[in-house]
């Protein structure tokens, strides 16, 4: 199978259906590298980035997390386990300061009615935008360590 040296499409025959240049004989067999500088990352064993996958740790939390501890060619990888333990330990935090919460505007809610009206939303908010942050942050490669959670999910990781 040959390819146009000039655009890089498949070429069937010795002109280029595309841009019309001719396509030597011997052409080799392999598309040439993309232009524009752009090479897309490396894939995962399973055919999945290991940006992508490590975004996905954090979508749903526990259950992500888990399930890339648990896929085969995915377990390996210790940036995605790094960031699959990250996502655990992540959700289990905010489960964990979620009821702490309920539990101090229960009490607060007695006292003062105004505080616990304010504060819940405003720690709802800004746990959602950790979440979205640290997809965002995963899909862009970068490795991101969370103050508590993040060293103790780089020793589960091995890194």
């Amino acid at each position: 199978m040959a390819f146009c040296p000039t655009c890089g499409t498949q070429v069937e025959g010795r002109f280029c259906a595309k841009c019309g240049v001719a396509v030597p004989a011997g052409a080799p067999g392999t598309p040439p590298p993309p232009q524009g500088g752009y090479a897309p990352p490396p894939a995962a064993a399973g055919g999945m980035t290991d940006n992508v996958a490590s975004a996905l740790c954090y979508v749903l939390g526990l259950v992500t997390g888990i399930i890339f501890l648990v896929l085969a060619p995915y377990n390996t990888n210790r940036v995605i386990r790094f960031h699959a333990f990250q996502s655990i330990f992540l959700h289990v935090a905010c489960i964990i300061l979620w009821i702490g919460l309920a539990i101090v505007l229960g009490i607060l809610t007695l006292l003062t009615h105004g505080l616990a009206a304010l504060l819940y939303p405003l720690v709802g908010l800004g746990l959602l935008v950790l979440w979205i942050c640290m997809i965002v942050f995963a899909y862009q490669g970068k490795l991101t360590v969370l103050p508590i959670i993040g060293p103790i999910a780089q020793k589960q990781a091995g890194m």
